[in-house]
Formats: C-alpha cells, sequence, structure tokens
C-alpha cells in the first residue's frame, strides 16, 4: 500500500474519542427533540404557553447549537480535516452547525409569539398566533432533529475511516521506529 495512504489516517484513538463525542452529541439533540414539546398528549396548544419554557428551550437550542460549532471549529483545526476522510468529516459537521444554528431562533419566535398570544383579543388573531408558534416550534425541533442526524453521518464517516485502519496494522514494539536522537546541549564547555 502507498506509505502516503498510511499517513492519512486519524490515529486510532483521536477517532474512537471523535465517535464517542458525536454519538454523546447526537443523544443530546434527539432527547431534546423528543422532550420539547409545545403540544399536549391530544395535539392540543394549552391555554397559556410558558413563556419561561418557550425561551428555555431557545437558550438550551443555542447552547447546543454553540458545542456542535466547536465540534466543527476543533475538527477544522486539526491536520486530519484536510485529507479525503477528514474533509467528508468535516463536510458533515459543517452542515451540522448550520442546521444546530437555524433551531434557536426557531424557538425564539416561538416564545415571542407566546408573549404575543398574551395580548391578543381577536379569535382570528389567536388562531394565527398559534398556527405560527406550531409551525416555528415544530421547525426548531426538525432543525435538532437534521442536526442529530448530520452528527450521525459524521461518526458513520469515521467509523468507515476506522475500519481503513486494519489495513495498516500498528508497529509492534520492535519496529517502532527508533526514538529521534537527542538534540546537541547549547551550553558551552
Amino acid at each position: 500500500m502507498n506509505p502516503n495512504v498510511q499517513r492519512e489516517l486519524i490515529p486510532r484513538d483521536d477517532t474512537l474519542r471523535l465517535i464517542a463525542a458525536f454519538d454523546d452529541m447526537k443523544v443530546k439533540l434527539l432527547d431534546a427533540a423528543e422532550q420539547w414539546r409545545l403540544l399536549d398528549g391530544t395535539g392540543h396548544m394549552p391555554a397559556a404557553p410558558s413563556y419561561a419554557e418557550l425561551i428555555q428551550h431557545a437558550a438550551d437550542a443555542q447552547s447546543l447549537a454553540r458545542d456542535v460549532v466547536q465540534f466543527t471549529a476543533d475538527f477544522a483545526q486539526t491536520a486530519h480535516s484536510t485529507n479525503r476522510d477528514g474533509s467528508a468529516v468535516l463536510a458533515r459537521l459543517s452542515t451540522a452547525s448550520t442546521m444546530a444554528c437555524f433551531a434557536a431562533p426557531y424557538f425564539a419566535e416561538t416564545a415571542e409569539t407566546a408573549l404575543s398570544l398574551r395580548r391578543s383579543s381577536r379569535p382570528a388573531d389567536r388562531q394565527q398566533l398559534e398556527h405560527r408558534m406550531v409551525i416555528d416550534h415544530a421547525t426548531g425541533r426538525a432543525y435538532l432533529r437534521r442536526t442529530s442526524e448530520s452528527l450521525r453521518d459524521a461518526a458513520k464517516e469515521l467509523s468507515n475511516h476506522l475500519d481503513f485502519h486494519r489495513f495498516f496494522p500498528a508497529p509492534s514494539p520492535r519496529e517502532s521506529p527508533a526514538p529521534p536522537p537527542p538534540k546537541p546541549s547549547t551550553r558551552h564547555r
């Protein structure tokens, strides 16, 4: 095999660590998308949606987005992000970052609309605001799910890359390269 291919391998430990981190974040995003509900069990909106709860959804979505963007920024700064497999992972992370950043504003809009709903007196206006809230909240949740899917895909890219490691067994202790020679002393005798 080409030695250049072996140099492009992301170290196994780094790969495993990244897969675990992406999987953990994926679970957090899916949990948020499932737990953050606007409608009750019967599919109806509460008479007075809680602004505090809805704005907390926005704050938590912003925090999740920050973590996803930081994963992306950290990976982009590694040498691995420039090789073929690393570029594919970076593309998935970039999509995840974009999707995560889109989610928070929809939750914030939902919360803002909840405040407008309190001041609405006309039934037609109230119905329009309720529909807008349902759509905005569902859209925010959809962006969280799409972020999770992109992280899942990034982890799959890394898993596929990990499979490639089997073609390049780790060197045995006898075969490991000799340590570099000591640096010459700068002290004068």
